[in-house]
């Protein structure tokens, strides 16, 4: 069993929905990284999402991409991200670690290296926003060689019949992009993200999670009633990057970031006591 299935196994039997924090690597410092891992799982983390910096994060909207610019300024690299799961394993070994990048990186390294680094790191699951699930089966051979959980997007525009493309192709959870365009961009529309997961379950018994509109608590609780797990991510680089613009250090800007996480967590924990 992965940390994966067992993270969302044990959510469910505990009738609570996963919240799910997504940082850069290396942003805002190289070595802030980890200790931000462990912190967030202090603040309510079920699965921890680490973006891999790229020269041209096609789906990420400004936040999120001047977070890829300042990492890549601190020289981060696919091989430093691994390295950074690998220290944050040895205090957590329970924790789901999610590596989310683009296939460049990974094509350079090789499919068959890059998994069995993926596996000596302790990363449970990857996304690879730009590979197509037509395109994906050499890749998933070798995640599935060693027992890694190969993650896909779906969007509001994505269609019924590659619905169930992605969903024969995927593992570990669904990631359902619920507002159109990058990260952070439009408002979230609850019931129309309600009607949508619907479509997915169709094809699939995967967890969903949701994720690009989870700006606060009360935005994770208004999807938190249908999704198994919310994903919060330009929000918090956007706190601490605001916090130190205005001359916070990085202790204080990360503590605001903490605070955000915490009330998601509770506003997820609240509808999910309500129901």
């Amino acid at each position: 069993m992965t940390r994966l299935r067992d993270c969302f196994q044990s959510l469910e039997a505990a009738g609570r929905k996963a919240v799910i924090p997504y940082v850069v690597a290396g942003d805002p410092q190289r070595d802030t990284t980890v200790p931000l891992m462990h912190r967030l799982v202090e603040a309510g983390a079920d699965v921890l999402e680490i973006g891999v910096p790229f020269s041209d994060p096609m789906s990420e909207g400004p936040v999120i991409q001047l977070g890829h610019e300042r990492a890549l300024a601190n020289g981060i690299s696919l091989r430093d991200v691994l390295a950074m799961v690998a220290s944050f394993r040895e205090r957590n070994q329970h924790t789901p670690v999610v590596v989310m990048g683009y296939a460049n990186p990974v094509e350079r390294m090789g499919y068959g290296a890059f998994a069995d680094a993926c596996a000596a790191a302790g990363v449970d699951g990857l996304i690879t926003v730009d590979l197509p699930p037509e395109e994906v089966a050499t890749l998933n051979t070798e995640l599935k060689r060693v027992q890694l959980d190969n993650i896909f997007l779906i969007s509001p525009t994505t269609p019924d019949v590659r619905i169930s493309t992605i969903t024969a192709e995927a593992s570990g959870f669904i990631y359902y992009v619920a507002v159109k365009g990058v990260t952070g961009a439009g408002n979230l529309d609850a019931d129309d993200v309600a009607q949508y997961l619907e479509r997915i379950r169709r094809t699939t018994s995967l967890p969903v999670c949701v994720g690009f509109g989870i700006k606060d608590a009360a935005s994770a609780a208004s999807v938190a009633n249908f999704a198994d797990g919310v994903v919060v991510g330009s929000a918090l680089i956007d706190t601490i990057a605001k916090a130190m613009a205005s001359g916070a250090d990085e202790a204080q800007a990360t503590e605001q970031a903490l605070a955000l996480l915490h009330d998601i967590r509770s506003g997820v924990d609240g509808v999910a006591s309500a129901a």
